[in-house]
């Protein structure tokens, strides 16, 4: 009896190939946790998004894994969603600030209308 020579037949030999021949599929890298935390920070307060989305950017080009448009949308909602909050905020104050201008207005105007009433008629 002859024998088969060694690794043409038998248990697959250890290399690049996986059973029967055929190439492994190539190891996929995961997204970056960095950019979908930026993306839903984006929503939930913003300012951490744009710090999260700037440090997920430069992970992945460095790391190369996905989610490079997550954490540039992130990034960007961030910036979009800050500015809106700083510009409402100043809103909010002028309007307050405004409201109890005029009613300081109203009551002091008032007051010194009669005092100068007073002052003029002699009462």
């Amino acid at each position: 009896m002859t024998e088969a020579p060694q690794g043409s037949y038998g248990a697959p030999q250890p290399g690049p190939y996986g059973p029967y021949g055929y190439p492994y599929p190539p190891m996929q890298m995961g997204t970056n946790t960095l950019a979908i935390l930026a993306l839903v920070f984006a929503f939930v307060f913003a300012p951490a998004a744009i710090v999260m989305g700037a440090i997920a950017r430069r992970q992945i080009r460095r790391t190369g894994e996905q989610g490079m448009g997550l954490a540039t949308a992130g990034f960007v909602l961030g910036i979009v969603f800050t500015a809106l909050s700083v510009l409402w905020i100043i809103a909010v104050v002028l309007f307050f600030a405004s409201a109890v201008h005029q009613i300081n207005d109203h009551n002091t105007g008032g007051a010194l209308a009669l005092g100068a009433a007073r002052a003029y008629f002699g009462f």
